[in-house]
């Protein structure tokens, strides 16, 4: 691995067997990705698709059938890596019956971290998530907005390198929302590395420096968000853009200032994250076997 890759998997398959050994279904089939240290990185796909069973892989919970991945140069499968990760589900399995600072309390008990770094660390996540207010109730009377904000808390409990994220805006209304995101970015800054899975596909775009796109356990796409929806097949030229010669700028800018316009800029249209997201699901169903096939220095990314 290189040193700045922080994931990385290879071939990595993952297929479920029957009581007689026989194959059930093939959750994750030849995954190769890599996810590099200080980025967001988005796992993307519908239900079913191999999201979760990737991210068990990552943290151990389960085993690869062929295939391997690793986790800061480390095999999945060593537990000590886990010290290094902090981890939010999409639901959070939390203790009901104890409040904000016990809670942290407890999972820092698990880390080891000594009594006065937890109380210190609890105090600050607390403020962090804005639960300043609610931190003595007992999270059996939280919302699940509020359970959502103490999950991401005891995620980060241990000042965790690797931060993966499962639906890290479920049950947030729309301020919940940008706080999290902005969070997110603000992790980023300060130099960690975040694995988000999300079905809100514009918080995705919001955040996300690259994604993966999963169907039936297949990559079907990869690749930087802004890249991956820039329409590359369409070109459009407006007063207040177009990524053509210096020359035809140079005409274009004298032209558009000669009817009294401004030329702001050049560039290609953007699709959305969320019609990329819906025209692959949608080749993936016509075409069975599709894969994602990395890019050559000379071609574009293709589709076997």
């Amino acid at each position: 691995m290189a040193q700045d890759v922080i994931v990385e998997t290879r071939n990595l398959t993952k297929t479920y067997r029957d009581f007689w050994g026989r194959k059930k279904k093939t959750a994750l089939n030849a995954l190769d990705l890599s996810i590099n240290k200080g980025e967001i990185f988005g796992l993307l796909g519908p239900n079913g698709s191999g999201k979760t069973t990737t991210i068990k892989l990552l943290l151990g919970l389960l085993f690869p059938t062929t295939g391997d991945a690793f986790v800061f140069g480390e095999s999945s499968a060593n537990v000590e890596k886990n010290e290094r990760i902090g981890y939010l589900p999409e639901e959070s399995y939390l203790y009901r019956f104890l409040n904000a600072e016990e809670t942290l309390d407890f999972y820092g008990r698990l880390f080891n971290i000594p009594s006065s770094v937890r109380r210190k660390r609890a105090a600050e996540l607390i403020e962090l998530v804005g639960l300043g207010n609610d931190k003595k109730r007992i999270l059996r009377e939280y919302s699940k907005g509020m359970r959502q904000r103490i999950g991401l808390a005891q995620a980060l409990i241990n000042d965790p390198d690797l931060i993966i994220l499962d639906e890290p805006t479920s049950g947030l209304d729309p301020l919940g929302t940008a706080w999290m995101k902005e969070l997110i970015l603000d992790l980023r800054n300060k130099g960690k590395t975040v694995l988000m899975c999300s079905h809100r596909l514009d918080d995705v775009q919001d955040v996300c420096d690259r994604i993966a796109i999963l169907f039936n356990g297949d990559l079907q796409e990869q690749g930087t968000v802004t890249k991956l929806v820039e329409d590359a097949q369409r070109m459009q030229i407006t007063a207040t853009g177009l990524a053509l010669t210096d020359a035809l700028k140079h005409d274009l800018d004298a032209v558009i200032k000669k009817h009294g316009g401004t030329l702001d800029g050049f560039g290609h249209p953007s699709t959305t994250l969320e019609k990329l997201f819906l025209r692959v699901v949608d080749e993936s169903r016509a075409r069975p076997g599709r894969r994602y096939l990395p890019p050559t220095e000379a071609t574009p990314a293709a589709k076997s």
